[in-house]
């Protein structure tokens, strides 16, 4: 009916939208609803500390953190920008509880809400206790606590690498008890063993040392901190901490806080020491001590090598006092001396007087010598010398030059020419007894029986003309 609300209401609902005078309800476009919303709510909630549970956390190539905060009914979105996650005292992980503070704020592109965190924390110690015990068998998974990675720790080090804060009483304690002990070259890398960027120094303090030559480079590592609360503590359950003290090329000694705190690096280092006197005691021997067991080994030795002496010197003394007197050995043989002796100068005696008597016998005369001269004579005279004693042995020794003659004649070198055999000589004379030989020759001479005759082999160049061999002595010249 005209006249109804109906025809009124749709007068008003065209086809297109117009806008009447003096209206105060213009259209909005939807970035500037957005920009009011995202003002209204900044303003609001300008600064808010939330609690809840990390959600899907992840990092942009930017650097910056995008996460969700969760409890049991709602759930945030929640951004970290990259300057305020590098002062962020632990790395944020699925499932850990923590307490955010920051700003609301709006992001028009999606229509939501979400925080801007300024800081990040863990809820509470227990939060944190479960953080480090998730983080401990995700790293003990992986074989990094595993006995059998464990190093035995040299005995003498020559250079400790101590990895601490330069300031406090942990590297004071650990230089005194090492002069107590054994006086040892020792080199400080100084970190910050607490607060923001204390793990990011202390990890590349170890592989600092790790990275050094060979002559550089500490024979071990004491990575040490004085106690502390669980919080005061955390830079040494970071897992780049973990990771570091684990691939060192050094054995590595933990020694953070007290006898009843306990980090993961204590996990995955070579040895735990319950507080860092008690690793300066591990490093080293007690210098006193060591010398006093090399005296009492130097003792033992020398016991052990005269006592074969002391043993043989006994053994000596009793078969000596066994054995008679040198007297009573002597005593038989020294009689048999006397006898003998005795013996001798009788026999000398005798022998003399016979000698005596014998030359008194003999009676030396000339006419004696000269009756032994004519019988000599006489017996000279009688032998008589055959022509044919001597003439025989001529004659064999003659037969046997002969026959040595008529070998030599037979087997002279020029006996095959005369039945057509011929020698290749070279320019000196030499025969030539090889066809390798005779190529290396510029000239050869071919001898036959009546003459030699000049050659040049293949290829060579033609010398000058050989003057033929003068013939040997006592040899007849070919023609």
């Amino acid at each position: 009916m005209p006249g109804s609300n109906s025809d009124f209401d749709s007068a008003r609902e065209g086809l297109v939208a117009k806008e009447s005078a003096g209206d105060n309800s213009a259209a909005l476009t939807i970035t500037e609803i957005s920009q009011a919303l995202k003002r209204t709510v900044e303003d609001r909630f300008g600064y808010v500390k939330l609690r809840g549970e990390l959600s899907g956390v992840k990092r942009a190539a930017s650097g910056h953190l995008y996460a969700s905060l969760k409890d049991e009914k709602a759930v945030i979105d929640a951004v970290m920008w990259r300057g305020t996650t590098q002062r962020l005292s632990f790395v944020p992980e699925d499932g850990i509880e923590v307490v955010a503070t920051g700003k609301i704020t709006t992001y028009p592109g999606r229509s939501k809400y979400q925080i801007v965190m300024e800081s990040m924390e863990i809820a509470g110690e227990g939060a944190l206790l479960a953080l480090l015990e998730k983080t401990r068998k995700r790293l003990e998974a992986e074989g990094l606590f595993a006995p059998e990675r464990k190093r035995a720790l040299p005995f003498i080090p020559k250079a400790i690498g101590v990895v601490t804060s330069p300031t406090g009483a942990v590297i004071r304690d650990i230089l005194h008890r090492l002069a107590d002990r054994f006086p040892s070259h020792v080199l400080v890398w100084p970190v910050l063993v607490q607060g923001q960027g204390a793990a990011e120094q202390v990890a590349a303090a170890v592989r600092g040392f790790g990275a050094m030559g060979e002559g550089e480079r500490p024979d071990l590592l004491i990575v040490a901190r004085g106690g502390g609360s669980i919080e005061d503590l955390w830079a040494f359950n970071e897992e780049v901490v973990v990771r570091a003290v684990a691939d060192s090329p050094i054995p590595v000694i933990s020694a953070v806080g007290h006898e009843t705190d306990t980090t993961l690096c204590d996990f995955a280092a070579d040895r735990r020491a319950p507080t860092p006197t008690a690793a300066a005691e591990m490093a080293v021997p007690v210098r006193t001590e060591l010398a006093n067991y090399l005296d009492d080994l130097g003792l033992r030795q020398r016991k052990t090598a005269m006592r074969p002496v002391t043993l043989g010197r006994e053994r000596l003394e009793a078969r000596a006092q066994r054995l008679p007197k040198p007297e009573q050995l002597l005593q038989p043989q020294a009689q048999k001396l006397d006898e003998l002796s005795e013996r001798l100068r009788r026999g000398l005696l005798d022998k003399a007087a016979r000698g005596r008597e014998s030359l008194a016998r003999l009676r030396l005369a000339p006419a004696m010598l000269q009756r032994n001269l004519r019988d000599g004579r006489s017996r000279l005279a009688n032998v008589r010398l055959v022509p044919t004693l001597v003439q025989r042995p001529i004659a064999e020794r003659q037969q046997r030059v002969d026959a040595l003659a008529r070998l030599a004649e037979q087997l002279h070198p020029d006996k095959p020419l005369a039945r057509g055999y011929a020698m290749v000589l070279d320019q000196a004379g030499k025969a030539v007894t090889s066809r390798a030989s005779a190529q290396g020759k510029a000239q050869l001479a071919i001898r036959f029986a009546d003459g030699e005759l000049d050659v040049v082999p293949a290829g060579a160049k033609r010398p000058a003309a050989r003057k033929p061999k003068p013939p040997e002595p006592g040899q007849p010249k070919l023609l």
